[in-house]
């Protein structure tokens, strides 16, 4: 069967227009709670989201949904995606379910599902769900005095935060710190500046007053300038940029430097292996990550593993291998044993630890290698599937060629846009952005023929 609805992380798409219209979201709830029904308890479902407007409409479908099938549902209010895994476990929740688009723009909106062990749902689960959503489970609703109930729990979100907090060092304090907080105007615009100064450290927020309409824009972690600016205006210790969930995030050093997933993950790396805390002999990132960071674990003797694009990827290698730090080089960083997805205040929590541990500035203690050239371009289709076409085939052959043993290629199709994304990594700069811009041409002039 031909996944129709999930993508790579969960069903995403323009809000009221098919795949994020209310009607297929009450169709999800409905799915997902007959697919979540096993035994005789009293089921129940958590529900969160961020702050964009349309999270209202497609939560209000799928507590329609939920409560149909007899589960009773635990609204969050906006609260950070791995909260809602949290809290889905803490809650003993047969599911959880994020309304997020992550750091896409406000019209975006999406649907990501967890598991009771808190972990996203793997493929062949949702390809359940995706049955379940073309069938006609009339027959599978409650009985009139079974339906589900909805109330709205918003104090939980102070759960997440002492849960955030308790992964923090306990013989550390932040009361050195001066740091700039970019809450993208998303999810963690409560949570991550009452977490950071309850642990004393001098916070300034920024963009932490959403509107419904401004998640992600102009800031957050793939837009970090207006927090370089602020890190430096006000001699800040470090900047954190979270995406518009808060399950990602970037710093930004004293210099205004972006340190991105890639040296964080080596920042963490090295310290838990110090500490005799890292386990599975390395890390585990994606293809994406810089040939850099494989080469400096290389040297520490430690090992890369490598996935597909995707933190479900990584999360499913972490626990099928026995590793505990994973994560991409977008800032999705994964540290299982103390969650169950990316969380990116429990990871900038953990470099903090690793800047007050060292009592050296962030600069120094972040900088771990130096980022082979890598570069990656987008170039967006309208349907087909350009990289079945031969001379596209032809020009990756060619390129992978040209790279040799000296560097790496990596062309996927994006599972959230029409992209397709072309990366390019080696030591001679000037090939790999001649190699990048000659498969994009060629993707590109398919599409002016068709």
């Amino acid at each position: 069967m031909t996944r129709r609805y999930f993508g790579t992380d969960g069903i995403r798409g323009t809000a009221n227009k098919s795949p994020m219209t209310p009607e297929i979201a009450m169709k999800v709830g409905m799915a997902a709670g007959v697919a979540f029904q096993r035994g005789r308890h009293r089921h129940r479902v958590v529900i969160g989201k961020d702050t964009r407007l349309s999270g209202y409409m497609i939560e209000n479908a799928l507590v329609a949904g939920f409560t149909a099938t007899g589960m009773d549902v635990f609204l969050l209010g906006p609260v950070p995606t791995p909260g809602v895994a949290m809290l889905t476990r803490s809650l003993r929740a047969d599911i959880g379910v994020m309304i997020s688009a992550s750091h896409n723009a406000f019209q975006d909106n999406g649907i990501k599902l967890f598991g009771p062990d808190g972990h996203k749902l793997s493929d062949e689960i949702e390809m359940k769900i995706e049955r379940h959503m073309n069938e006609d489970l009339s027959g599978k609703m409650a009985k009139p005095a079974d339906i589900g109930r909805a109330k709205r729990v918003d104090g939980d979100l102070f759960r997440y935060i002492e849960f955030a907090k308790r992964t923090f060092p306990r013989a550390m304090s932040l009361s050195k710190l001066r740091v700039v907080v970019d809450c993208a105007n998303g999810a963690a615009y409560k949570a991550a500046p009452s977490a950071l100064w309850e642990l004393g450290a001098d916070v300034v927020p920024i963009h932490d007053k959403p509107d419904g309409m401004n998640i992600n824009r102009d800031c957050g972690s793939t837009n970090p300038n207006s927090l370089r600016a602020k890190v430096l205006e006000v001699r800040a210790d470090l900047g954190i940029a979270f995406d518009g969930d808060a399950d990602r995030m970037l710093i930004v050093d004293e210099k205004g430097t972006v340190v991105d997933g890639d040296q964080l993950m080596a920042t963490i790396a090295d310290d838990w292996k110090r500490n005799e805390m890292l386990r599975g002999g390395g890390i585990v990132a994606t293809v994406m990550s810089n040939l850099g960071l494989e080469r400096y674990l290389d040297a520490q003797g430690l090992a890369l593993a490598r996935t597909k694009v995707g933190d479900r990827y990584v999360v499913e290698h972490m626990r099928a291998h026995g590793y505990n730090v994973g994560g991409e080089q977008s800032g999705h960083i994964i540290l299982s044993d103390y969650a169950t997805t990316g969380d990116g205040l429990i990871s900038a929590l953990q470099i903090m630890g690793c800047i007050v541990g060292s009592g050296k500035p962030a600069s120094e203690v972040c900088a771990k290698f130096e980022p082979v050239p890598q570069v990656l371009k987008n170039v967006r289709f309208g349907g087909g599937k350009p990289l079945e076409d031969k001379r596209v085939k032809s020009a990756v052959d060619d390129a992978r060629e040209k790279l040799g043993n000296t560097g790496r290629l990596v062309i996927r199709p994006s599972g959230t846009e029409p992209l397709i994304r072309v990366m390019a990594e080696g030591d001679d700069p000037v090939l790999v952005e001649s190699v990048v811009d000659g498969i994009v041409g060629v993707i590109a002039d398919l599409k002016t023929a068709a």
